[in-house]
């Protein structure tokens, strides 16, 4: 038996030794909840909780074999979608009518309530990753802008190019003429800055001026052994701070010694137990949750080398200043941290009940991530996650009310037993299950007294439509996906419900993230959209991109939007919604099916082969064109239920599958010639990754719900088990 096969008895629970050391000597102590009280707790929360969580399991799948009947005998008659709904609520899948509400969550920080704003999601087993995001509360514009494609392709090696360096600077200046206009002249002609009367002015050739909203100023931070001062301004409660110093590079350059322009970029972000790790057992779960502790403690430290020297990363002090007054003033250093927990689906081994059974993980992530927060809630000296008080909880993959509900219990549950004050947990609904697209509002409802989020996440929300639809036919490829009216009405109803039920000024409505991590020019171009939507808050890959994504919450008001979209009427109704994504595979020439195979195996494969072989949660996955998309097991998920509909309907065949797969694996190893410890998938086609990313498609109909979490766990579970551990 291996260190982390040992399991220690706690209150009937048979618990991991790793992780039952790790709670009781890490985690337990400074957070004022004793030993037995968290295991006596914990185990009253698994023995009612577990019959409950397995009840709403069994639902989903009889519902869904509810439906699959219904397509199966409808299948190419051209039922009207009205048909479709009347079934629906007759099943129960659309649950009755909730009449008109408002939220009442109390204790919400602004960058929750009120803030709107990037929100960046790092996957928590990387804890340089984790301080990164965490730190991504500021970020240098000039930098995002000079180190992407986002002007043109970034100057290639070491140096300063001067002509990039022209162009970012002309940018950032014509953006500081858009959202905080000097009274005369340009950003791009000023020759100094100062602070008079508590005002700023800006010098000019053409003489002396201000700011046309003298009230965008709202600070000034000066270095008495220096030159170096740092001007703060404010735009949409979003600041932007301008630093001056003549001696550095840039500064040298520039009439003002303007040296960097500063954003504040992502104002929250997610710390993600979820779809971006891989964390099968209680070594894994630990990593995670040591990673989730030293936040909340605030003493998460990692060392690294970077071009030959040592860095020592932490998380980031706050920024301090004197206000138009000089009175001193303040700002967070550091993003508001939220937890994603995981769903109800998944067990894990860490923890086996009285009856020798996994524990499903949700329950392990509703206690442990909230015992952890403690620290942060009771701490009493230095700068706090949440000075609101709160911990905020994103809790994916909830299919309908009951299942909010039930996530609702269980929160109540833990902070009985943790010594908290009832909704402390403040909860984050992901908006990416059909049942609960169709039953938003009631959703809501369930979740009234403690919600915090909404948000659109459109990929997994795709896959799940394809698994519901999945005996209705064939549907269409995910190209053309993005543009099918079901996708649409998801995205405007999500928005208009949200508003509808209170969340404007009290909780975030959010969209999905932007994918493509190399390609900032495109997402400078395309997601003002969302902020344009009414969200106040979208998901973006990696700290440069939040910096970049701030400029649209520079440009778009989204209280604003929000109040004359509620004012508005509806855009999109529930049938437009329930309307299926179906093709008519005749139209399909031979070029086009195959393109699409080759896509989505060369994806599943890609990222499959990370996720079992090496444990890669989420990463920059090469696609067939060899261009870096975010990949996780939402996006895995789409194109495995898309093929399996395509093998169901006969768009394909098994060997023609088998064959694609082969032939992209090549590629994949190709792409993976460099990645350390890698295995490659040819010419054996014989290992665990291999076979996984078959079964996602060959088995993808029985799967639940079309997630890939069962096949990948196992298959990850016995690559460590291989490997000893």
């Amino acid at each position: 038996m291996t260190a982390m096969e040992e399991r220690v008895e706690r209150h009937g629970l048979r618990v991991a030794r790793v992780l039952a050391r790790f709670l009781e000597e890490e985690a337990l102590p400074g957070s004022g909840v004793d030993a037995d009280t968290f295991w006596s707790g914990f185990a009253q929360l698994v023995a009612e909780m577990t019959p409950r969580n397995a009840a709403l399991l069994a639902r989903r799948d009889a519902l869904q074999a509810r439906i699959d009947s219904w397509f199966r005998e409808r299948r190419g008659k051209g039922e009207p979608v009205e048909a479709s709904e009347k079934f629906l609520r007759s099943i129960g899948y659309i649950a009755d009518d909730v009449d008109d509400f408002t939220i009442d969550t109390g204790d919400v920080d602004p960058e929750i309530a009120s803030i709107s704003g990037p929100q960046l999601v790092v996957p928590i087993t990387n804890a340089r990753y984790a301080l990164n995001a965490a730190n991504a509360r500021w970020g240098s514009l000039y930098d995002a802008l000079y180190g992407t494609d986002a002007l043109g392709a970034p100057p290639p090696g070491p140096g300063l190019d001067p002509a990039h360096a022209g162009r970012v600077i002309a940018w950032v200046r014509a953006h500081l003429d858009r959202v905080v206009p000097l009274a005369d002249g340009s950003w791009a002609g000023i020759s100094g800055l100062e602070v008079r009367d508590g005002q700023l002015r800006v010098r000019a050739e053409g003489g002396e001026s201000g700011l046309a909203n003298p009230a965008q100023f709202v600070g000034h931070a000066s270095d008495p052994e220096s030159e170096r001062e740092r001007f703060f301004l404010k735009v949409n409660d979003l600041h932007i701070i301008i630093e001056v110093d003549p001696a550095a590079p840039v500064g040298q350059r520039d009439r003002a010694g303007i040296a960097d322009v500063l954003l504040e970029s992502a104002v929250s972000v997610i710390m993600d137990c979820e779809d971006s790790v891989a964390t099968v057992d209680a070594a894994d779960k630990v990593l995670a949750w040591r990673n989730w502790l030293g936040l909340m403690k605030g003493d998460l430290r990692v060392r690294f080398s970077r071009g030959g020297r040592e860095i020592d990363r932490a998380l980031n002090e706050d920024l301090t200043f004197a206000a138009p007054d000089g009175r001193p003033a303040r700002l967070p250093g550091r993003a508001l941290m939220m937890v994603r927990n995981v769903g109800l689906l998944t067990t894990n081994p860490a923890i086996l009940d009285a009856g020798g059974n996994e524990v499903f993980e949700g329950l392990m992530d509703a206690a442990v991530t909230v015992l952890i927060a403690c620290h942060d809630l009771r701490r009493e000296g230095g700068p706090r996650n949440s000075p609101a008080g709160s911990v905020y909880v994103v809790k994916p993959k909830l299919h309908g009310p009951e299942e909010v509900s039930f996530a609702v219990e269980t929160f109540d549950m833990v902070e009985r037993f943790l010594g908290l004050p009832r909704n402390s947990v403040k909860l984050g609904i992901m908006d990416e299950e059909r049942r609960t697209s169709v039953n938003l509002k009631a959703c809501i409802r369930a979740a009234r007294h403690r919600l915090a989020f909404i948000n659109t996440g459109f990929l997994d929300r795709t896959g799940d439509e394809i698994h519901t639809a999945m005996e209705a036919g064939p549907v269409v490829g995910k190209g053309e996906m993005k543009h099918q009216e079901w996708l649409r009405a998801y995205e405007a109803r999500n928005v208009e419900i949200g508003l509808a039920c209170g969340l404007s000024g009290r909780a975030q409505i959010g969209k999905g993230m932007w994918a493509m991590p190399e390609r900032m020019a495109d997402m400078l171009r395309e997601k003002v959209a969302h902020p344009e939507a009414g969200a106040s808050c979208a998901w973006v890959p990696s700290p440069t991109a939040a910096t970049l994504h701030a400029t649209h919450y520079h440009l778009v008001d989204v209280s604003s939007v929000q109040r004359r979209l509620a004012a508005g009427a509806p855009r999109a109704g529930l049938r437009a919604l329930l309307r299926l994504p179906l093709a008519d595979p005749a139209g399909w020439s031979g070029e086009e099916i195959t393109a699409e195979l080759e896509n989505a195996c060369q994806g599943i494969l890609g990222y499959v082969v990370r996720w079992v072989d090496l444990g890669i949660g989420c990463s920059k996955v090469p696609d067939i064109h060899d261009v870096a998309l975010m990949e996780d097991r939402a996006t895995c998920r789409i194109s495995a239920q898309l093929l399996a509909n395509w093998l169901h309907h006969g768009v394909i065949g098994r060997e023609r599958l088998l064959e694609t797969m082969r032939k992209m694996a090549v590629v994949v190893d190709r792409q993976n010639a460099g990645v350390a410890h890698y295995r490659a998938m040819a010419p054996g086609f014989d290992g665990e990754a291999f076979r996984a990313a078959c079964d996602l498609v060959l088995e993808g109909r029985a799967q639940p719900s079309g997630y890939t979490e069962p096949i990948l766990h196992a298959a990850r579970l016995r690559v460590k088990a291989k490997a000893g551990g």
